[in-house]
């Protein structure tokens, strides 16, 4: 067969009557140029010659032909085994054995589990392998007999293979991209606290475009912890990378004029703007709270990126909602423990002081513990956000107590000092009643705990119910420790201040009898580090 022949569309590529210039298998390249990847798997060097300039210049989404040769099946496996980015197989059927391109097929998509990879089948024995079964009984796109096969066919059938393939990697892409977003969504909606929700947005956002974190959340209107309403104002929820110093601020500060004006004319248009090096995202709440996403990308987006972004500022957009209503929850429960807490203040002017201190001796304690380790089933962020809160209350049951008892400015007697004890089991029982009208843990319940058994001791040996080790709630034996030492350290009307040192060393002594030895040593590491609220 002449040259000439070789480009005729309609003469076949392979016939085994003409004689071809031939490449050796020494000779012949492993990849030719950048492009589509597609691995030619023949026995006959003549057939990865004539297919290598039939592929020479072709093109599909701008992208040429780089071809591997394989000339056993046995090399193709180990190719196959390196090179899971194959767009298109051209594969023989009669090699080292008779159905050795069969079984070939069959460890490509059982053992390798690559079922993307384009497969055509090229025989030039189509008795050995008959067109109808092997399409039925193998899992391969194309059947071509090298006889029929002319290089406007092989044209036709290869730019089909690559079209077919870059769907597939699209939905692959797609579906990969919707799996982020989904446990992207599951992570966020555990998040509390609208910064941490909003420094997650950015997080996961430049996960899912796979680029690094950079960039700021807007929001309007005072952000979305204010009611919505018509606002010049900006204030960044969260910055990350470059602007990360940004968190927290008016935008009017330390920001590029330029950003300022992107994110503006995003609130003013509704829309999304995609440059080549950033976007800007718009988000608009349920309750009509507006956000805007400004996130550097260093590259232009695809059609399915700037999909899959919308399908995620969607998910989220519930997000800032939730968080808001948390937080105006969360605030209502605060106003109702300090309202409590007031009572209690108004009973004993002592109280005020004293309570607030508690609250910052009681959550360091609480973090300290958790840093050693210990008691983790118990130490729950829940539990850490709660517990000094929830110490305000310790002594809301003071208001039961008569004000001759409460107020007498020298010791108790034995008869008063009983009466004083009941204030441990009011306070218990006001918070428990109150706590029952909200689900799950909060302020009040944890609170209940703190209030009824902070007197208890490790020992067992305190009230009011006399209680032992870890049978006392772990809130109040923290609050037990930092209720005594601020006692110890304060004047009251009946005693002066003791000294730092004593009062340390009285709270050393009575690890493992008052107190819970831990708490004890988690304290003192507190105290070791020069902690301010200890």
């Amino acid at each position: 067969m002449s040259n000439d022949l070789l480009f005729d569309d309609d003469a076949p590529l392979f016939d085994e009557q003409d004689e071809l210039f031939m490449l050796s298998e020494t000779d012949q390249p492993t990849l030719r140029r950048q492009g589509w990847k597609v691995l030619v798997v023949d026995d006959e060097p003549e057939v990865h010659a004539m297919t290598a300039m039939v592929l020479a210049d072709v093109t599909y989404q701008g992208r040429g032909i780089e071809m591997i040769s394989a000339y056993s099946a046995g090399q193709a496996r180990d190719i196959l085994s390196q090179t899971p980015d194959l767009a298109c197989i051209l594969l023989d059927v009669v090699m080292e054995t008779d159905d050795a391109g069969l079984q070939l097929v069959r460890f490509i998509r059982q053992q390798l589990g690559n079922h993307n990879s384009r497969i055509i089948l090229r025989t030039g024995q189509p008795g050995q392998a008959p067109e109808r079964d092997v399409i039925v009984d193998y899992d391969i796109n194309d059947y071509k007999a090298k006889t029929e096969l002319t290089s406007q066919k092989l044209f036709t059938s290869m730019i089909a293979a690559l079209r077919s393939y870059d769907d597939i990697l699209a939905l692959e892409m797609s579906r990969a991209g919707l799996q982020k977003i989904i446990d992207a969504s599951a992570n966020l909606f555990q998040v509390r606290s609208m910064q941490s929700f909003s420094s997650g947005v950015l997080t996961q956002l430049s996960a899912l475009l796979g680029v690094s974190v950079s960039g700021i959340l807007c929001a309007q209107s005072g952000g979305v912890s204010q009611e919505p309403g018509p606002s010049d104002d900006l204030f960044i929820l969260a910055g990350a990378g470059n602007y990360e110093h940004c968190s927290e601020q008016t935008s009017g500060q330390n920001l590029d004029p330029l950003i300022l004006s992107t994110i503006r004319g995003v609130l003013i248009s509704k829309a999304n703007r995609y440059s080549d090096d950033h976007i800007a995202l718009y988000i608009r709440t349920p309750n009509q709270r507006e956000v805007v996403a400004y996130l550097h990308v260093h590259r232009p987006l695809g059609p399915l990126d700037e999909k899959l972004v919308e399908v995620f500022c969607g998910k989220v957009s519930v997000g800032f909602d939730n968080i808001w209503l948390y937080e105006q929850l969360k605030r209502a429960h605060e106003a109702t423990v300090v309202a409590l807490a007031g009572l209690a203040e108004y009973k004993d002017n002592d109280t005020g002081e004293h309570v607030l201190r508690v609250e910052q001796i009681t959550s360091s304690t609480a973090r300290s513990l958790r840093q050693m380790g210990a008691y983790e089933s118990e130490l729950t962020d829940v539990f850490l956000e709660q517990v000094g809160m929830a110490a305000i209350l310790h002594d809301v049951g003071k208001v039961s107590i008569p004000d001759h008892i409460l107020q007498k400015p020298g010791r108790l007697t034995a008869e008063e000092f009983t009466i004083m004890k009941e204030h441990a089991g009011s306070g218990g029982g006001i918070l428990q009643r109150a706590a029952r009208m909200v689900s799950g843990a909060s302020y009040l319940s944890l609170g209940a705990e703190i209030a009824s058994c902070h007197h208890e001791r490790w020992d067992g040996n305190g009230y009011p119910r006399g209680l032992k080790g870890e049978d006392i709630p772990l809130s109040a034996r923290i609050v037990a420790v930092a209720d005594v030492y601020d006692a110890l350290i304060s004047a009251r009307p009946y005693k002066a201040p003791w000294p730092f040192e004593e009062a340390i060393a009285y709270i050393r002594q009575g690890a493992g009898s008052q107190f819970d030895p831990l708490v004890v040593e988690a304290f003192m590491r507190e105290i070791g580090a020069g902690n301010t609220c200890v």
